[in-house]
């Protein structure tokens, strides 16, 4: 099977001090094929009005290696390969055109969710026989409309909607997420394969931080509703006012989202979170995991997950987690974390006070669960991926959906390149 990977997203994150979820995502696809097998993929990104181009594979390599660097230590060494690999992509359109008519069979495979809300591209794809493969990490938008932004939810319903319609195969990070997206497949005649493929983590070997000198703990993720900040600062204002000086610590990482003008509220103008919460902001790969090593525990509160990256990194750290109690949580921590109801201000209260004492008889039972715990890996994850792309092949080629018939808006349809005399109607 050779793979168009789209990697559009990797070419407007890499300014980015610290990567997304998905931007992790990407860019693990990317490393996989551009250093395990780079002749069975062909590199695409977006060029506005003209559709998919082709990248050079040394340049994505040389990508792919400043971004881990850059995202690991914070040097953002990453944005000068990736403006050059923008400049080259107008100049990529006959590459693409060659590889697409190249015999055998193809696969278009889309790791964001970049581009499914634009069916007009995935079909040009289609039509030049990829069979298309998107990954999708979850329908919060459409089952959480609001903890989204304004007009989120529709725009991913979009995306779903041409997922159910055009998608020969699915890949999903947790059993959760497919349960959720199965009512929309429903209606199709010959449903697509799914496969549950659970996201790798691989966090930098650091040391804790050499003194802490007072018990703290750590919330990992961008600031937005979803992920429940307001119970831990209103925890945090509680505990100012019982214990003064002696409460615990709490460290915010992540970037400031959308929707949070209460969390931003008690982060700025709150005093008597002055001393107890620190807002940390982005930061690198390699010091998150130096806070979290030294931390009591990751504080989970999350409405809602697709996966949960923050908790397989706190676990593979080996440093404990109080998480929400939700299937998708579940699924990555099994019996390891302690769950708790997002809701349950007072249950999170104990718990916190139980971890932050040095002779926490739950913190050390959590410790000991994480014996039979382990990491999920990359390798495991594109051991799933290669057996859906074999069990894609022996589909016969009749039972494939034929891609609906959408209605491509001018920016959506295939461009000439500048200077040709006719439109290609199969081009990309």
């Amino acid at each position: 099977m050779h793979v168009f990977l789209d990697i559009s997203r990797l070419l407007t994150v890499a300014h980015r001090a610290a990567p997304s979820g998905i931007d992790r995502v990407e860019l693990a696809y990317a490393r996989h094929w551009a250093t395990n097998d780079p002749a069975n993929c062909t590199f695409v990104a977006e060029v506005p009005l003209l559709g998919f181009a082709a990248l050079p594979t040394a340049l994505v390599r040389e990508l792919v290696v400043a971004l881990e660097e850059s995202w690991e230590s914070g040097t953002r060494l990453a944005s000068g390969t990736a403006r050059r690999a923008r400049l080259s992509l107008p100049f990529g359109r006959p590459a693409l055109t060659e590889a697409l008519r190249r015999p055998g069979p193809k696969c278009f495979l889309l790791v964001s969710h970049r581009a499914l809300e634009r069916p007009g591209r995935i079909a040009s794809m289609r039509r030049n026989g990829c069979h298309f493969v998107p990954l999708i990490h979850d329908l919060i938008p459409l089952h959480h409309p609001e903890f989204a932004r304004a007009g989120q939810a529709e725009k991913h319903k979009r995306r779903i909607i041409t997922t159910a319609a055009m998608a020969d195969a699915i890949i999903v990070n947790s059993a959760a997420t497919a349960l959720e997206l199965s009512p929309w497949l429903a209606a199709r005649p010959n449903r697509p394969l799914v496969a549950v493929a659970p996201l790798g983590v691989t966090p930098p070997a650091v040391e804790a931080p050499p003194v802490a000198l007072r018990p703290y703990f750590v919330a990992l993720g961008t600031i937005e509703p979803r992920k429940n900040h307001l119970l831990l600062l209103n925890l945090w204002r509680q505990f100012a006012s019982s214990m003064g000086g002696a409460a615990p610590r709490l460290v915010v990482v992540g970037r400031r989202g959308w929707e949070n003008e209460n969390v931003l509220d008690m982060l700025e103008r709150c005093s008597a979170l002055d001393g107890l919460v620190r807002e940390s902001g982005s930061l690198p790969d390699r010091e998150v995991a130096s806070l979290l090593r030294g931390a009591r525990a990751l504080l989970f509160p999350s409405f809602a997950e697709g996966f949960g990256l923050p908790l397989a990194e706190s676990l593979a750290l080996g440093v404990p987690a109080l998480a929400s109690d939700l299937p998708a949580l579940r699924e990555v921590g099994r019996q390891v974390p302690d769950y708790l109801d997002p809701l349950d201000g007072m249950a999170w209260r104990s718990a916190v006070l139980d971890y932050a004492r040095p002779d926490s008889g739950s913190r050390r039972a959590q410790m000991s669960r994480m014996n039979g715990w382990k990491p999920p890996s990359w390798d495991a994850h594109f051991v799933e991926v290669e057996r859906l792309f074999r069990d894609l092949l022996k589909r016969p080629t009749e039972a494939l959906p034929a891609p609906p018939a959408l209605p491509e808006r001018a920016a959506e349809r295939p461009l000439a390149m500048p200077g040709a005399q006719r439109r290609d109607e199969s081009a990309p």
